[in-house]
């Protein structure tokens, strides 16, 4: 019966590491945002991140929020550097329009650089989206 079971497909939803400056510390650091480019807001929003690279797992990092309005985005955390060197996963897990969505985003290891950044929508400044 599992050709009954519907997966909805995630769609102008995105997770994008920013390399932005800490006026706090006074140097640049990497910064997870997650975007809802739809034209309607997400609910129930459950983000739950973590690194790995075989044998090395970090911790698990969870973030909840109540809600993201359309054409807009939110900080979800600080991504330090030795982190950065291996595989960072990001799965997202939401509700729009009474239906339930969940996508798995992965920044792979030693890519996210200052070289491969692009324009990232919603934000209008550089930065990494993840696949």
């Amino acid at each position: 019966m599992k050709k009954d079971i519907h997966i909805p497909e995630v769609t102008d939803i995105y997770i994008a590491l920013i390399y932005e400056y800490n006026a706090d510390f006074k140097a640049k650091e990497w910064n997870a945002y997650i975007l809802n480019d739809k034209n309607v807001p997400i609910e129930l929003v459950f983000i739950v991140s973590k690194g790995f690279d075989g044998d090395i797992k970090t911790a698990a990092m969870r973030h909840s929020m109540a809600g993201l309005e359309p054409k807009s985005f939110a900080k979800l955390e600080f991504v330090q550097d030795e982190v950065l060197k291996l595989n960072n996963e990001f799965f997202v897990t939401f509700y729009s329009k009474g239906v339930l969505f969940e996508k798995r985003f992965l920044f792979k290891k030693d890519t996210v650089t200052e070289n491969n950044t692009i324009k990232i929508p919603l934000l209008g400044i550089k930065g990494i989206l993840a696949s």
